[in-house]
């Protein structure tokens, strides 16, 4: 049996740690003191002789693939980037929703339509908390949905306290407050990783995975740090005035909007430096075990590539369409759903091999344990 010990030597010490919260929300032992986050999102022994050694937290892991081949069946995936049921190009139907969003908006739409029908109770998204932060979030209302929508930056907050924890979309820490409000229909927005975690949860029938009734996926072409050294790198390379910044976006480039509307593209190879070092390992890019995925890359600015992969994801957008979004007029271009779907699937190969590149020349380090 292999426990948080090995997680440690395999997963966190080789720097493949996601920090998707996974092993320590589940934790057997948690509420005796076992495991614990430390400020920067990572999992670590708080006492280690209170670990009961169940393995549960190795078996979940996102990183190790125990659970892999009947993930995979239950959830039908196919290669070569999972089960694709119907691609769309679309947005929010709301403006006010378009204005504020990253892309088209449509994860922001799909969540309060199910707020709004009554299929959900809550959902786990991050929210804005500052100047590049965002903080993983239980929103149990409309407005703190809304809230959540976009990649804003606010200038009256400071850049202290910046780390890698605060630029991932959402973690699944927040199950804790979902289990103590009781709430059993929640939607999870996450990244690639944190999907794939909460499908192992459900895979070994792990409560309260069963509250988690809608996963939505975003496409990920890495977590990016923007402490103080990198935003000064970037902005020396490509001329980037933080200060002026409204919001920024990851399609094919990484793109700076600005104040007066100009938008700035940089290469995604430029910010190899920024990446956190578990992404370079990472084969999922577009969200393959979500019920519905979303992503910029493919579309035009203001639209949404809309990739539903489960039977129940289709409903959810069926039941959206023309409610609460919009799609892109087949007469303007009765290829565009079909491009985005190719243009993800070549960004997708690209990451896989990318990671594989990576995993070839990856070793096997020590490990010293610190309780």
């Amino acid at each position: 049996m292999k426990t948080f010990f090995n997680l440690i030597q395999e997963v966190q010490k080789p720097g493949l740690c996601h920090r998707c919260g996974g092993c320590v929300t589940f934790c057997t032992a948690v509420n005796y003191g076992a495991l614990e986050l430390d400020k920067g999102g990572a999992p670590k022994y708080l006492e280690i002789e209170k670990c009961i050694e169940c393995g549960l937290c190795y078996s979940i892991c996102p990183v190790i693939d125990e659970l892999e081949e009947e993930v995979k069946r239950k959830l039908a995936w196919s290669s070569p980037m999972g089960r694709v049921m119907e691609t769309t190009v679309a947005r929010a139907r709301d403006e006010r929703i378009r204005a504020r969003a990253t892309d088209g908006g449509v994860i922001t739409a799909l969540l309060v339509h199910l707020f709004d029908t009554g299929k959900i109770d809550g959902a786990i998204v991050a929210r804005p908390t500052g100047r590049f932060q965002r903080s993983p979030s239980l929103a149990t209302g409309r407005e703190q949905i809304l809230e959540a929508a976009g990649f804003y930056f606010d200038t009256s907050q400071g850049m202290n306290q910046i780390n890698d924890r605060y630029l991932t979309y959402s973690t699944i820490e927040e199950f804790a407050p979902m289990m103590q409000k009781g709430l059993r229909r929640v939607a999870l927005v996450g990244t690639p990783c944190q999907i794939q975690s909460v499908r192992r949860m459900e895979a070994l029938e792990i409560i309260p995975s069963d509250s988690i009734k809608f996963c939505f996926g975003l496409f990920c072409s890495g977590n990016f740090i923007f402490g103080d050294a990198q935003r000064k790198k970037l902005s020396e390379n490509h001329d980037i005035d933080w200060d002026t910044v409204k919001k920024i976006n990851v399609k094919d480039t990484f793109r700076v909007h600005d104040k007066e509307g100009k938008i700035r593209e940089v290469p995604l190879s430029d910010l190899d430096f920024m990446k956190r070092h578990a992404c370079r390992y990472c084969m999922d890019y577009a969200s393959e075990y979500a019920d519905i995925s979303f992503g910029g890359i493919g579309s035009d600015e203001g639209w949404t590539t809309v990739i539903t992969r489960t039977p129940l994801g289709r409903a959810v957008f069926a039941d959206a369409r023309n409610k609460s979004v919009e799609e892109f007029p087949v007469a303007d271009n009765a290829n565009y759903a079909s491009q985005a779907l190719s243009t993800t699937r070549v960004a997708s190969n690209e990451k896989k091999q990318n990671a594989r590149k990576q995993l070839k020349t990856q070793g096997s380090k020590g490990v010293n344990v610190v309780s």
